[in-house]
């Protein structure tokens, strides 16, 4: 039944995410992710099984990562930085009308109130969790975009070994310490911004 419950939240999470980079990619000349037809509600173009099932066990995880070619761009540093950021700020927006929702609206089955909440826990946790400098999470590519060009090439040539030190948060649960007081700062801002 958790299981269940947590379902529609994850998947609202993660299929928007997705679509949100591809979108703004392909507002922005770049149709790769579209012609691979990640511009989809479809869940299977979007799930990472493994990513999928870390979300429902350990709470936190990754989707299927959007294609992307920068060739496309016309600024490619600012424009990568706007792609990456959109499946953030899609998550975040998430969370506020999940929110929204919560505190405006009288809900008097428990399940779908939990399955609610549970999106809204989702939206954030995805937010912050992909905002983190770690390749292949977004964080890591808009650090990259932010560096100089040199050392943005060299952050790009030796992001492999960087992946081991995500992998090593996450197998020390060390990801967690890092994870659960941003999550928590997050949300009480969402709660300050619902009750203004």
């Amino acid at each position: 039944m958790n299981y269940l419950i947590s379902l529609p939240g994850l998947l609202i999470a993660i299929i928007f995410h997705e679509i949100a980079h591809g979108y703004v990619a392909y507002k922005l000349g770049d149709p790769t992710a579209k012609n691979a037809g990640r511009l989809t509600l479809n869940p299977i173009k979007h799930i990472d099984p493994v990513g999928f099932l870390c979300m429902l066990i350990f709470r936190f995880g990754w989707a299927k990562a959007v294609p992307i070619n920068p060739a496309y761009f016309k600024k490619r540093k600012r424009d990568t930085i706007l792609v990456s950021v959109a499946g953030v700020m899609t998550n975040f927006l998430l969370a506020l009308i999940f929110g929204f929702i919560l505190v405006n609206v009288n809900i008097s089955n428990n399940y779908l109130y939990q399955i609610i909440l549970i999106a809204m826990w989702y939206n954030i946790m995805l937010g912050i969790f992909n905002i983190l400098p770690f390749p292949p999470l977004d964080g890591s590519k808009v650090l990259a975009s932010l560096l100089p060009t040199k050392l943005e090439y060299s952050f790009y040539k030796y992001e492999r070994y960087f992946y081991f030190i995500l992998l090593l948060l996450i197998m020390t649960n060390t990801i967690s310490k890092i994870l659960n007081p941003l999550i928590n700062i997050t949300l009480n801002l969402i709660v300050r911004i619902l009750y203004f």
